[in-house]
């Protein structure tokens, strides 16, 4: 037998909003109090899927690391200017956008805390990608992302401590500092490692580059679908995680290219800040959120990490067409003027040559 954690925990009446009426399966049920029969086949389910996450995240780190050029990094960080506007972007903007929203709309403390983990994460690998389709700096791209992913062992449970205290001490909520510390010490093996192959093969690192992107792609659909079956709560969420996971990807990309602009980054830099500030690694809060709180607390917060994801991907693809049109209305404007000169050019020599024009210059 295993009791609810909510009516042990946490005086059900906060989370009205969230919960439901008691299951079926409940031995005793008292309004919003229920005993239920321990479940087994989801206990197992959830050993499986938080086995499965860690391996593939780690597959996924090791071939991002795949694609950092040590030349290139070492280079970045000799001269860290750009690594520096992205790092107050990744752990300055971010989670202080986290903290501001998840007071605005007066979330669940428990759902204020998961709200504050995206915030803290380092930026995603989909960035690199987007940054490449968008002319940015690839170089601080890759730097950038690979710079958060390591200064994350420090800066995400220390802004952690900082933001999330209000929602702590009242000990309604105990932040699990060591099962996320572990998570990015064990994160910081593969992307090494994937620099070390890079470096070594970089031939192989392509193949594995590739790999890993599928296994990224699959790694999200997977955590959506097999969440989904163990926590079918925590899709009747309150709307409020929907507008926050809405506007909080919007505003990373914004202020992360404002902030940068002001910095005096040039353009392609400013669009490849923008991009590392507002796309964030999901798969990473993901799997901490899994391995670090229990499944009563995930049917509360386990959404909202896929909800970040539909709309950050959303928002980058707006960018990217934006930027397609802007390049082609660009290219076709400069070759408009281009011809303009050419005519101009050619009546000039016409004058010269007797009034004579060649038919490829009408």
């Amino acid at each position: 037998m295993q009791t609810n954690f909510l009516s042990q925990q946490f005086n059900a009446g906060p989370f009205a909003e969230n919960s439901t009426a008691c299951p079926a399966n409940a031995t005793i049920c008292d309004g919003t109090s229920c005993v239920l029969q321990e479940d087994n086949f989801n206990q197992t389910l959830s050993v499986v899927l938080s086995t499965v996450l860690t391996i593939m995240l780690a597959l996924v780190m090791f071939s991002m690391g795949c694609n950092v050029e040590l030349k290139n990094f070492l280079g970045h960080i000799k001269r860290p200017w750009g690594i520096f506007v992205g790092f107050l972007c990744q752990f300055g903007i971010m989670p202080l956008t986290a903290f501001l929203l998840s007071l605005a709309f007066n979330i669940l403390p428990i759902q204020a805390v998961v709200v504050m983990i995206m915030g803290c994460c380092p930026g995603g690998t989909a960035s690199n990608v987007i940054a490449y389709w968008v002319d940015g700096d690839m170089d601080l791209s890759i730097s950038m992302t690979t710079c958060s992913t390591l200064l994350a062992m420090g800066m995400m449970p220390l802004c952690l401590f900082i933001y999330t205290k209000m929602w702590t001490d009242a000990n309604a909520i105990v932040l699990p500092y060591d099962s996320i510390g572990l998570s990015l010490v064990a994160l910081v093996i593969p992307v090494s490692f994937g620099i070390f192959v890079n470096h070594k093969w970089p031939s192989k690192a392509k193949i594995i580059l590739k790999v890993g992107s599928i296994v990224g792609a699959v790694l999200i659909v997977l955590i959506a679908v097999v969440g989904g079956i163990l926590y079918k709560g925590s899709w009747i969420i309150t709307p409020k995680l929907w507008i926050i996971g809405t506007i909080f990807p919007a505003a990373g990309y914004s202020l992360g290219f404002l902030l940068a602009r002001v910095a005096g980054l040039s353009w392609h830099r400013c669009r490849t800040v923008s991009l590392e500030t507002g796309m964030q690694n999901t798969q990473l809060c993901s799997t901490i959120v899994q391995l670090s709180f229990t499944p009563e607390q995930l049917e509360l917060m386990f959404t909202f990490p896929l909800i970040y994801s539909i709309f950050q991907l959303l928002f980058a693809l707006l960018i990217l067409g934006g930027y397609r049109l802007y390049r082609r209305h660009r290219v076709k404007a400069k070759t408009d003027v281009e011809k303009t000169a050419q005519k101009e050019d050619s009546k000039s020599s016409a004058k010269i040559n007797g009034g004579f024009v060649s038919d490829e210059m009408k």
